[in-house]
């Protein structure tokens, strides 16, 4: 059979047909304007969040140097100043991501009148392969973005920190100006042990390898270290909830009470006063702003 144009063409505008059907519809454009506050979806979407579960700037107590800090780097980015990339780094429960978000509200707050609110966008760990997407999605974006991973670290064969290097560097094209990236960690370098371990025994080169993975939290240009609290820092957390809330307790029962609660848990943190600040407004009968 002698195929001819007039035979090809129906066949070919049925497969174009198919191929179109197949195809997923284009994204419509997206109203950033309608949150300060978005989640990197999956579906690789910014996903607005009305309301962002945040404490107040003045109610993180003992982290004062590493609060001044990021707050001073985050403002001179939203003045379109230069500004580093954040690393925050120690002991769990300290404030490192209340601190990022607090830091977010503070400066958006106090910026001039007619000037656009800095936009904050978190990325779970999960989806950090499309941090590079996600950067060129913002890149034309008139706004000034953060852009925030919560608990960072990376474990046995995963290599997605290739693609944070890659996005923190920008490729050819650089960082977007109008982004950062800030992110916390229990560990100062992002990578378990064992993963540099392994590098160095199988590698031709082990100090080449080592380096290679070290370098990853190199490209944040400031580390904020988080460290365990003492127990007079951990009462001036209780008192500071407290006095906040107008939780009506004793000071000699206030005292009692939270260093036991602390004792039960064998941790002294931000996260386990705000936990004991909430078991005692629930049998104080108040309840918390």
């Amino acid at each position: 059979m002698t195929t001819t144009l007039d035979t090809l063409l129906p066949l070919l505008e049925r497969i174009a047909a198919a191929l179109e059907r197949a195809a997923p519809p284009p994204q419509a454009a997206q109203d950033l304007t309608v949150a300060d506050a978005f989640l990197w979806g999956p579906e690789r979407r910014l996903l607005p969040v009305p309301e962002v579960a945040r404490v107040e700037m003045g109610l993180l107590t003992g982290i004062d140097r590493a609060r001044d800090i990021l707050a001073e780097n985050t403002a001179r980015f939203a003045r379109g100043l230069p500004a580093n990339n954040a690393l925050l780094w120690g002991a769990r429960g300290m404030g490192k991501s209340s601190l990022v978000k607090a830091v977010h509200a503070a400066v958006n707050a106090g910026r001039s009148e007619g000037a656009l609110p800095m936009k904050l966008v978190e990325i779970h760990r999960e989806d950090i392969e499309a941090l590079p997407d996600l950067m060129a999605r913002l890149r034309p974006d008139p706004h000034r973005w953060i852009v925030f991973c919560d608990d960072l670290s990376f474990d046995g064969d995963d290599t997605s920190y290739k693609s944070l290097k890659t996005a923190l560097d920008g490729g050819i094209e650089g960082r977007p100006p109008n982004v950062l990236f800030y992110a916390t960690s229990n560990r100062r370098h992002l990578l378990a042990r064992d993963m540099v371990e392994n590098e160095r025994s199988t590698a031709i080169n082990p100090g080449e390898a080592v380096e290679e993975k070290v370098s990853l939290s190199d490209r944040f240009g400031l580390w904020l270290g988080f460290h365990k609290c003492s127990q007079d820092e951990y009462l001036a957390m209780i008192r500071a909830y407290v006095d906040h809330h107008g939780l009506a307790v004793e000071p000699e029962r206030l005292r009692a009470e939270a260093l036991e609660w602390a004792t039960t848990r064998g941790s002294r943190s931000g996260r386990t006063a705000f936990q004991f600040i909430q078991d005692l407004a629930g049998r104080l009968g108040q309840r918390l702003g």
